[in-house]
């Protein structure tokens, strides 16, 4: 995995990346067994925005992320809870001890693992009869503001290969992590933005054009010219679920 593909965007990531459904939240404190004494492991967690989720129902979690700019927003967003470490690490070497955690949540990261390594790591750290946790914020894509911005990805940024990291419904490299055994919830989770925070959004991606680079004010024009079009009185809906592959490593 290259660790520097979110360096310098995590101001953004903080402002226009949407938290997960609380419909999610709520299955994995009511069904799946999470509680005030539940150790979780978040592996890429960013700027903390599952972290936080969880956190504020009361686990203990260890933010397990390579990234220094993004660790550094997340130890500043999340300083205040006294269940929250942030560990330097990623999903091949997390440092963590063996067997020190209930659970493995990954929000919006595995597309970057080495899925093998991954799959080592999560049997190294995970109590028995743990579970993993993959977890991504997907698009709508039958949504006409997707379909848009979808245009504008593919038109503007070299690197766009789809949005999540261009992993689809039951992909191969989920099959394969989890030996074809898992779950697959679906919660729906729509997101809204005002002008600001949905070019945020826009900036936040890892194909994400940055300042400086060929084309970025034509980018940041048509970002805007999306919002104009599809917003009302101030606001853009984006059709979106929180979707999760839950299973044993």
């Amino acid at each position: 995995m290259n660790t520097e593909k979110f360096t310098g965007i995590a101001e953004d990531y903080t402002v226009g990346r949407p938290s997960y459904a609380d419909s999610f939240i709520d299955y994995l404190f009511t069904e799946l067994g999470f509680t005030s004494e539940t150790i979780i492991a978040d592996i890429g967690c960013g700027t903390g925005k599952l972290t936080k989720q969880i956190l504020d129902r009361g686990s203990f979690v260890y933010g397990v992320e390579p990234n220094e700019d993004m660790r550094s927003v997340a130890v500043k967003e999340l300083i205040k809870y006294e269940k929250f470490t942030s560990v330097k690490g990623d999903a091949s070497n997390t440092s963590l001890q063996d067997r020190s955690v209930d659970f493995v949540t990954a929000a919006q990261a595995f597309h970057w693992f080495n899925i093998y390594e991954f799959r080592s790591e999560c049997k190294r750290i995970i109590k028995d009869n743990g579970k993993v946790i993959l977890i991504w914020n997907s698009r709508d894509e039958s949504d006409e503001v997707n379909k848009a911005i979808y245009t504008m990805n593919k038109k503007f940024c070299p690197n766009f290969k789809g949005f999540s990291g261009g992993i689809k419904k039951d992909d191969e490299r989920i099959i394969e992590f989890f030996s074809g055994e898992y779950e697959r919830l679906r919660f729906d989770n729509p997101l809204y933005y005002n002008k600001d925070t949905f070019i945020s959004r826009c900036l936040s991606s890892s194909y994400s054009l940055k300042q400086g680079d060929k084309n970025y004010d034509e980018y940041i024009s048509y970002a805007k010219c999306i919002f104009d079009k599809y917003s009302i009185d101030g606001i853009l809906k984006i059709g979106n679920n929180t979707v999760a592959y839950i299973g044993n490593a």
